[in-house]
């Protein structure tokens, strides 16, 4: 129960998929509680869809506080939750970011032709919301915490198709460091993990189920990571187990970060290519 008396604040759960509710659940199954956002639904939307999808995952959860609409790129949004957040806590000890948009049309160009209105949104809702939203922590972390956000080897090499976003996670991770370096005097540790590819609503944007095989082939340990997985070492960078941790990216990948080659998945195309050889 590493997360005993512990309380905090979870940024970006989409639905069930989300890394960031697999973060979520770790944590409240350790004993936190946490508050949680959700992207504020549109004024036409009579069926809130946004703010459901969330809630029918945190309302059964009895170490989930309360839930709240925060459209990240807009302060006030930021002010209104931290500011509950304040009465509803008083301080925090952990937050996570799990926050990164860009537009489709955007996402689906080449970087090279990227808009620059589609640029701006993109580095504002992925990269200046952690610096805002650390901003609006800081004072509530009156005993020390830890931060923790989501990037992606997209922002460390080149992964065609990851396109705009690539140079986004590359921002994030510089901003990783920076703050990490400005909050240490105060306790605070500043963290990102760096998932590979699972099924969530960004990832099939991104194509994922293309870059699963792949992973699988190259990846030393033969195999795609876990949702599991991927909460218990979401929480363990949130969590004083990594008290030690600050300015970091931690890989979950099976290893796929380590390779300099294909890997195995050569063996496998030359064995396509014996076969077809021997079709002919």
């Amino acid at each position: 129960m590493q997360f005993q008396g512990k309380k905090g604040l979870i940024l970006g759960v989409a639905n069930d998929h989300s890394i960031a509710w697999a973060i979520a659940k770790r944590i409240m199954q350790q004993g936190g509680v946490c508050g949680f956002t959700h992207l504020p639904d549109r004024p036409d939307d009579d069926r809130q869809r946004n703010r459901r999808r969330v809630a029918q995952l945190t309302d059964p959860e009895e170490n989930a506080a309360f839930l709240l609409p925060m459209d990240a790129t807009k302060d006030e949004d930021i002010r209104t939750v931290f500011d509950e957040t304040k009465e509803r806590f008083g301080k925090i000890d952990f937050m996570l970011h799990s926050i990164a948009f860009a537009d489709r049309d955007d996402l689906a160009r080449d970087t090279i032709n990227s808009s620059r209105d589609g640029f701006k949104l993109a580095m504002d809702a992925s990269v200046y919301t952690l610096i805002a939203c650390a901003r609006a922590a800081r004072p509530l972390m009156t005993e020390g915490g830890a931060i923790a956000t989501m990037t992606y080897y997209g922002g460390e090499k080149c992964v065609p198709g990851y396109n705009v976003m690539g140079v986004c996670k590359a921002a994030l991770d510089a901003t990783v460091r920076y703050l990490c370096y400005e909050l240490g005097p105060d306790g605070i540790r500043v963290n990102a993990l760096s998932a590979g590819p699972v099924r969530t609503l960004a990832g099939r944007a991104a194509g994922v189920d293309g870059m699963l095989q792949m992973y699988e082939q190259i990846a030393p340990m033969g195999r795609n990571i876990t949702h599991e997985e991927v909460g218990r070492t979401g929480a363990f960078l949130l969590s004083d187990d990594s008290d030690g941790i600050s300015g970091d990216i931690l890989h979950l990948d099976g290893g796929f970060h380590a390779m300099g080659t294909p890997g195995r998945l050569l063996y496998r195309v030359k064995e396509m290519q014996d076969q077809l050889g021997s079709q002919q």
